[in-house]
């Protein structure tokens, strides 16, 4: 499920291409005094995700932007949309906008023996735990530390690192009875076309600045059965990879040129 909001610009504005959170201060701003804030300061999957301003480029007071917010819980994201409505200035950095409306999506990937594509409309953020580096014969002395997946580790730690994360989002977010992506046979994609690979620089907390290693995908898959297509959708909702609740993993589903 999204929130897709329509925005305004209301003054001629650079593009921000690292606003993650300053967009996710409004969106913890929507979820404060509710049950949901608890999630803030903890480790786990927050159970949304966003998309940064689209289109990324620099604007023209008027100009037209859009902003979506994915959760696999509907009342998570009556409470953003409740938020976009009662206070409709949005302030990203230097980017001023009005909201001029919002509504909801509920996107799908389809039955089972659809085909389609999911592209990463945010860098996907991976990284490989420091006990897994010998598995995969990755020596790049970071200690402790984990290490951003990049092209030169192979395609096996990433796939691997991104299933086991929306293997945690499943047990959080989907009902124990069914089962998750590891309980079942066959990958989550059949292709994986990367796009790009690039280091950012992010304002994680106020006053706190890190550099993430991020990859941009298309993502080729074939709906197996109803199992895979929850697993494909709940990707859809809560984005893949780490560091959602900072915009990263967001996932799009690719429509044909002639549908555009």
């Amino acid at each position: 499920m999204r929130v897709l909001t329509k925005l305004s610009a209301r003054a001629d504005a650079a593009y921000d291409n690292a606003h993650h959170a300053k967009l996710r201060g409004r969106l913890w701003g929507a979820l404060d005094g509710t049950d949901y804030d608890a999630r803030h300061d903890t480790d786990e999957p927050p159970g949304f995700c966003f998309s940064l301003v689209f289109p990324p480029r620099d604007m023209e007071e008027g100009d037209e932007r859009w902003l979506l917010v994915a959760s696999p819980d509907e009342e998570l994201l009556a409470h953003v949309a409740r938020d976009l409505k009662r206070d409709r200035e949005l302030n990203v950095g230097e980017m001023p906008f009005e909201i001029e409306q919002v509504h909801g999506l509920a996107p799908d990937v389809g039955e089972p023996g659809t085909r389609g594509v999911l592209e990463s409309g945010t860098g996907v953020l991976v990284r490989i735990p420091p006990w897994q580096r010998e598995r995969y014969g990755i020596d790049d002395g970071h200690g402790d530390s984990a290490t951003f997946w990049r092209p030169e580790h192979t395609m096996e730690p990433f796939r691997k690192q991104v299933r086991a994360n929306l293997d945690r989002k499943h047990g959080l977010f989907a009902p124990d009875y069914l089962s998750g992506p590891s309980d079942c046979e066959g990958g989550l994609f059949d292709e994986y076309d990367l796009l790009k690979t690039y280091a950012l620089p992010v304002d994680v907390t106020e006053g706190e600045r890190m550099t993430y290693i991020v990859s941009k995908w298309k993502l080729g898959y074939t709906v197996r059965d109803d199992d895979h297509r929850r697993h494909l959708n709940l990707a859809l909702d809560c984005g893949i990879g780490e560091r959602n609740s900072l915009g990263f993993g967001f996932l799009n589903i690719m429509e044909d040129d002639d549908e555009q």
